[in-house]
């Protein structure tokens, strides 16, 4: 993943299919999750000022639709805890991140995280996890 410019995340306004099929299978898998939410991350080198940047994403119907997408700029390039990026090893497609959640809505810890991208989120043969570390 590229370290430098500005780390974008494109997240669904509407309920994410995707994310409800994996949190059922990650609890079928032993993990206990109670909450998924996934977002695509996208980077991008240029230094417009943030304003333009965010109408040039909006306007580009490939990448963003204003019904059903939402817009978060990240900071740093590293997921939070809680948090699991899973990018393609040839970095031919947008990296995915994924938040877990236990039953009390607290960030999923560092190892239950590596659980779930090792049983699920995860295929090490095309695909590579960084954890968010909790910190502790």
């Amino acid at each position: 993943m590229n370290p430098t410019g500005r780390l974008v995340e494109i997240l669904l306004k509407i309920p994410d299919n995707t994310a409800y099929t994996a949190l059922v299978a990650l609890r079928r898998l032993g993990v206990d999750v109670s909450r998924v939410e996934r977002g695509v991350l996208r980077f991008f080198d240029e230094e417009e000022p943030v304003e333009e940047l965010i109408v040039r994403i909006q306007s580009d119907e490939t990448i963003f639709n204003p019904n059903v997408h939402r817009l978060r700029l990240r900071d740093g390039a590293a997921p939070d805890s809680g948090e699991v990026w899973i990018e393609s090893l040839d970095e031919t497609v947008p990296a995915v991140a994924w938040r877990l959640f236990d039953s009390r809505e607290r960030p999923l810890s560092e190892p239950a995280l590596r659980a779930a991208a090792e049983r699920l989120l995860c295929n090490p043969s095309i695909d590579k996890a960084i954890v968010g570390s909790t910190g502790t």
